[in-house]
């Protein structure tokens, strides 16, 4: 089977750091994540840093989704690995899990997205395509917030 992956983008009007803020500080992550959990509390943390875990915390603070950082140049690239814990690990290659690639163009900041490989799960393509819907609703509140 082939690569599987959500791939999409934005155009923002704020400069990459600020876009940057929005994707990793905890009080903008609870502002968007709960896309992912229908609407439920939601947080991502990390500390941000290569090989650092991070996690997707429900509204009590249970992690429900772990992985780790696996490439970092700030306000520019970011990929960090994505697992349910409930769930048995797939094998990880390069390029897989989240990925944000900021880009300055003009005096906004273009975002890239681009989740996967979910050729490696059961019903994989089912996967891909619910977890492209939630980045439609994901970035254009990223987007509010970093043009407030």
């Amino acid at each position: 089977m082939s690569n599987l992956f959500v791939d999409k983008t934005i155009e923002i009007n704020a400069p990459p750091f600020r876009v940057w803020e929005v994707l990793t500080k905890r009080e903008y992550t609870a502002q968007w994540a709960p896309e992912f959990s229908g609407n439920t509390p939601f947080t991502i943390e990390s500390e941000w840093q290569i090989g650092s875990p991070v996690f997707w915390k429900d509204q009590n603070g249970k992690v429900v989704v772990e992985g780790n950082i696996t490439a970092l140049e700030p306000n520019k690239f970011l990929r960090f690995t994505v697992f349910d814990v409930r769930a048995e690990r797939p094998p990880v290659k390069d390029g897989d899990g989240i990925t944000y690639k900021l880009t300055n163009q003009n005096a906004k900041t273009r975002l890239w997205v681009s989740q996967g490989d979910f050729s490696a799960m059961p019903d994989g393509e089912k996967y891909r395509d619910l977890s492209a819907a939630v980045w439609d609703r994901v970035l254009p509140k990223v987007k509010h917030l970093a043009e407030q």
